[in-house]
């Protein structure tokens, strides 16, 4: 009963004038956002924060959510019709949309990552309004020697999500890793791999790596063939929303997907990306149906599930921020700004010296998705328009957007070369047959296993027994172990390479 006196009370604050207006500019910011290539929630709401001050504390935090779940539906808008995943969590969803879209199946690839980030997110807020202090107490039993072994984890799973060899997905994995070596290190303060050149002090930005290897280096490889021969965008639209086939098939992916990401949201880290990196890999898992569509080639599971996960970690995250006072991510950590300024101490109080704000919050979200799909479904036949437009006009806007949203971020043009660069190596690996996918997961992932690794070793006086004396690290590592063995095991191989033959 409690829980629905608190509901009612957090739903009388979020459908105020005043804070439904502020979320549907919270909703609408972040759907731009997400659908326009590099800029990112992160460095929206950081633009934002000084706005925030002369606004309420609810209003404000209320906006700053919507425009960082809104960015999370946006993301997957560009990833499907251009190839380019405006988000980290998007990269999984490029797989298979865009390749839907290439066959002339957008519309029910936006409307399947529509309506199940909208399920998601409605489950994802249910989760933290009723699970919140019990899901915080499983976020603090893992310390950093889980989180290394999780992301061990994460990157075995990520062999599973490569097609084809086996050798050129590690391969990829190790490239990633070594990529997200290059800058300063955390504990020395030396710079690793920099090559004396001042701008690789502070690393390589994801966003431009994943800008030139999905975006530039699929525009290389339409344009190094004649304009007859270019397989973009062939096929007739057809429809604009998924067929009862389709949502016989999504239904399962979604639920499955909500799940992994209401449980892999709450850590913190990268807990959506984590999400949707492990829900692709359960559904390669699931048995493929009569018919159906081989993952990697436009499966709408493949565009469901990773959307459904990103989306429901997504809300999840806000279980550490408003029950500890631990942001687990860079979005969060700026609401935790937001909130400094309105001098509202986040932890365990807020609950009960802020419970207006609490509630109005968790309330906001559900109508903040439902604000998402009025927005989102009806834009999905403009979004399509974009695809008859001819690639030689398309390409060079793409071009554009993307130099844009790179020299945003960090107002430097030696982004904008290095994204040049990428895109020539992403060419090189679609004429390899290589996945990008492993690739980015390694390089995100990389720094974070590091720095968790260290402080472990640190905290156990360089003891690397930690990692197998602590139950659930120990888990975690057999589960990577087991998994590592089933996929080298003769008889998976050889039924990995009759699934993925390789043109």
């Amino acid at each position: 009963m409690d829980l629905i006196t608190n509901l009612s009370m957090g739903f009388g604050v979020a459908v105020t004038p005043i804070n439904l207006l502020y979320a549907f500019v919270g909703c609408l910011l972040g759907t731009l956002i997400g659908v326009l290539p590099g800029i990112g929630p992160v460095a929206t709401i950081a633009m934002l924060l000084p706005a925030t001050y002369a606004l309420p504390p609810v209003s404000a935090l209320i906006m700053l959510a919507g425009i960082y779940y809104g960015a999370q539906y946006g993301g997957s808008t560009t990833a499907i019709l251009v190839n380019l995943p405006g988000e980290a969590s998007s990269v999984v969803t490029v797989i298979d949309g865009y390749q839907m879209a290439r066959k002339g199946r957008a519309g029910p690839a936006l409307a399947a990552a529509g309506l199940g980030s909208f399920f998601a997110g409605c489950v994802g807020t249910l989760i933290l309004a009723a699970f919140a202090a019990p899901l915080t107490e499983v976020a603090f039993k893992f310390g950093p020697a889980e989180y290394f072994s999780l992301m061990v984890l994460g990157l075995i799973g990520a062999v599973v999500l490569a097609s084809g060899s086996l050798l050129k997905a590690v391969a990829m994995i190790v490239l990633g890793l070594l990529l997200g070596l290059v800058g300063t290190d955390v504990n020395s303060g030396v710079a690793r791999f920099a090559f004396d050149i001042p701008e690789l002090t502070d690393g390589i930005g994801f966003i431009v790596i994943a800008m030139g290897v999905f975006g530039y280096g699929e525009i290389i490889a339409n344009l190094s063939v004649k304009e007859a021969h270019r397989e973009v965008f062939t096929s007739k639209v057809h429809g604009l929303m998924p067929t009862r086939e389709d949502f016989k098939r999504m239904l399962p992916a979604v639920l499955r997907g909500t799940g992994i990401g209401s449980i892999l949201g709450i850590l913190p880290g990268g807990g959506a990306l984590l999400a949707a990196f492990a829900a692709y890999s359960v559904e390669k898992k699931t048995k493929l149906h009569p018919g159906e569509v081989p993952f990697g080639e436009g499966n709408i599971r493949g565009v469901a599930a990773p959307e459904s996960a990103n989306n429901a970690g997504s809300q999840t995250s806000f279980i550490p921020l408003l029950t500890l006072g631990i942001p687990p991510n860079a979005v969060m950590a700026l609401m935790v700004g937001a909130m400094t300024i309105h001098n509202i101490q986040p932890g365990p109080q807020v609950m009960s010296s802020n419970p207006e704000l609490f509630w109005g919050l968790i309330a906001s979200m559900w109508i903040g998705n439902a604000m998402l799909v009025v927005l989102n479904l009806p834009l999905i036949g403009i979004w399509i328009k974009l695809l008859s437009v001819p690639y030689r006009w398309l390409f060079p806007a793409i071009v554009l957007f993307c130099a844009i949203g790179v020299y945003s971020t960090n107002n430097n043009t030696w982004d904008i070369w290095m994204v040049g660069l990428f895109g020539v190596i992403g060419y090189v690996f679609i004429k390899l047959g290589l996945e990008p996918a492993p690739l980015l997961l390694g390089f995100i992932l990389g720094p974070m296993m590091e720095e968790n690794l260290r402080r472990a070793l640190l905290l156990s006086r360089g003891d690397w027994s930690v990692l197998v004396t602590r139950p659930l690290s120990a888990g975690l590592l057999a589960a990577a172990v087991a998994m590592l063995l089933v996929v080298l095991l003769p008889a998976i191989k050889r039924q990995r390479e009759v699934a993925f033959v390789e043109d």
